[in-house]
């Protein structure tokens, strides 16, 4: 992965050297942490769709799960490209990236289920083979390209390239 300051206009006062930069480890403790995910993706038309999300992050990828049937899995599908954000714009992560269905082998599924536990007190418990099916119980799997966060702006702006 490579760390770097962001390209932004003219203006916006950031540093034009590396100190300060985020370290990852920060910005995927907040990603682990999370409940709440904002994903975007685009409709057939162009136009973007943007949709709270509850999942868990994973070795490095964002799993979520819901019925294929959804607009946002529908969009996915023609245009895996997407953007998945946290909820805090003061303290912004922000990833591009693509969205898959996939499935989960034992191993993934019990892995899935244990991080699924942030979820437990608010109704949603899926077991460990929940996502083992032909179908894959509606798994999909956001893998990003890049991302960008910061805490301070403009100060500790950066961008990691995955």
């Amino acid at each position: 992965m490579r760390r770097e300051r962001p390209t932004f206009p003219d203006g916006y006062g950031l540093p034009d050297t590396e100190e300060g930069l985020l370290e990852w480890s920060t910005i995927e403790q907040r990603l682990v942490a999370s409940k709440h995910y904002w994903l975007s993706t685009v409709r057939p038309d162009g136009r973007p769709h943007t949709i709270p999300r509850w999942g868990v992050w994973l070795d490095d990828r964002f799993y979520y799960d819901g019925s294929p049937a959804t607009r946002h899995a529908r969009n996915a599908e023609l245009n895996p490209n997407c953007t998945l954000t946290l909820e805090d714009g003061w303290r912004a992560v922000i990833l591009e990236g693509t969205s898959v269905a996939t499935r989960a082998d034992a191993a993934l599924g019990a892995r899935l289920a244990a991080s699924f536990e942030k979820y437990h007190n608010d109704g949603y418990s899926p077991a460990g083979d929940a996502w083992s099916g032909e179908d894959g119980g509606g798994l999909r799997v956001f893998t990003p390209r890049t991302a960008m966060a910061w805490t301070t702006f403009p100060t500790d702006a950066t961008r990691f390239v995955f």
